[in-house]
């Protein structure tokens, strides 16, 4: 390199962010993910014994994805090469491979693709990475931010390691702000710059994991407190500082992958679980992130029949009145109704004997032999129907004392609905022991 490209490149360098200049180039600069990368790990072994074959990364933003593929290309001396799903369509992808397989006819170095946001490539543009990956002409590192097992195809997982990133905790985030700071080359380390504890535990705990996130806060911070005519004067960032280096903080939530739904199962699992608190969190995340309205008081509508029931017959006309207020009122105002529901759901009895009941009725439809319709129960208002002897004995429950008819409704001994002891559902069971008691006495 000679001495004009080494200052350009110093130059342009200069221009990059924070979180550019510091993209770790090894795997000691890599920190977090060591539950696959560590020592003794799937992802190290593999990488060690150069035995790395297609692997899909799958995780939020910010966690190191990108970084670490390159690294990987590096380590296993690949050819790297790096395609956007967004960016890229299946010609660009048919160029790169065929590049490839030249390279291997030839007796060049192995392709590492990395393809970034593998999940936005439809069905074609990911097949046509089927022959290649299968042949070993490609080394195939896909990233998504949503769930592989939703967003990829079979065939691509089948043939892939999943690997799932997570965000980088707390202690790992400090570490990547202290590396800034120390740094003289790449990071903040040539400027005397002094964080409070407060400032420094926030910045750790409000980017959410995201590496990349923390550094560009903390770039922010550092250049706002900054004495613009002292480049030596010490930068101190306290707690408001680094607040307003924050400043409005967008919520990572995509309302149509991964996210949506774990968000959507953490909600309902809390609401099962009788936890309002959790509850009106994970409403809370979803309804920062921009989710459907309407998906939301579909899922509490179900819920309030499969997992309350007949415990508290107020749940169900309760979740539906919900789910006409919102549609009348909208945001923001029905975040209201939607709190006043699902903290009403949490705290409401739990049965799901409504749910086993008509699952195993069903099962029985399907796996046993049908059941004929008892004579007694058929039809019997039309011509020819008393010669056929459909109604015959049929006894009306209005007729007798207690309001019940002991007669057989079945034709076969068989209990689906079995109440449990809870909330009005224990009324129902005990009104329930006493009318079977009656009915199989006939």
């Amino acid at each position: 390199m000679s001495l004009f490209d080494a200052s350009e490149k110093a130059a342009m360098d200069a221009t990059k962010p924070l979180a550019a200049r510091l993209r770790p180039t090894t795997l000691e600069e890599f920190f977090g993910q060591t539950h696959f990368l560590a020592q003794g790990k799937l992802l190290h072994k593999l990488v060690s014994k150069d035995r790395l074959g297609s692997v899909l990364f799958f995780g939020p933003p910010g966690t190191g994805k990108t970084t670490l593929a390159r690294i990987l290309a590096h380590k296993t001396k690949r050819h790297f090469q790096q395609l956007s799903a967004i960016m890229h369509g299946v010609k660009d992808l048919r160029e790169v491979l065929a590049d490839a397989r030249d390279r291997v006819a030839t007796g060049g170095r192995g392709t590492l693709l990395f393809i970034d946001e593998i999940h936005r490539f439809n069905k074609t543009q990911q097949d046509a990475l089927l022959a290649d990956v299968e042949d070993g002409n490609v080394t195939l590192i896909g990233a998504t931010t949503s769930n592989p097992s939703f967003a990829v195809n079979g065939s691509l997982v089948s043939r892939s390691q999943v690997f799932q990133f997570q965000p980088l905790s707390d202690v790992e985030i400090k570490q990547v702000i202290q590396r800034a700071l120390d740094d003289p080359d790449r990071g903040l380390g040539m400027r005397d710059i002094a964080i409070d504890s407060e400032a420094l535990d926030y910045l750790a705990n409000i980017c959410d994991g995201d590496a990349r996130k923390s550094l560009s806060i903390l770039e922010t911070a550092v250049i706002a407190a900054a004495d613009p005519n002292d480049a030596k004067a010490q930068i101190q960032i306290d707690l408001e500082s680094m607040r307003n280096a924050v400043g409005t903080r967008a919520v990572q939530y995509d309302p149509t992958g991964s996210e949506h739904y774990d968000c959507a199962s953490a909600l309902i699992k809390s609401i099962r679980g009788s936890d309002p608190d959790a509850g009106l969190y994970w409403l809370a995340r979803m309804l920062e992130g921009g989710e459907d309205i309407r998906f939301l008081c579909r899922r509490l509508i179900i819920l309030a029949s499969e997992d309350i029931g007949n415990a508290d017959p107020h749940a169900l006309p309760l979740t539906v009145a919900c789910s006409q207020a919102c549609e009348q009122i909208g945001l923001p105002e029905c975040q209201l109704t939607l709190s006043q529901t699902v903290t009403y759901l949490a705290c409401a009895p739990k049965s799901n004997a409504a749910t086993s009941a008509i699952s195993a009725a069903r099962a029985d439809v399907r796996e046993q032999r049908v059941l004929p319709v008892p004579k007694h129960l058929r039809e019997s208002h039309y011509k020819g129907a008393a010669e056929l002897g459909h109604g015959k004995g049929y006894r009306s429950s209005h007729k007798e004392p207690d309001g019940v008819a002991a007669q057989d409704y079945l034709g076969i001994d068989r209990v689906y609905y079995e109440p449990v002891d809870r909330g009005f559902e224990s009324e129902l069971k005990q009104r329930l022991e006493t009318i079977r008691k009656k009915l199989s006495a006939d």
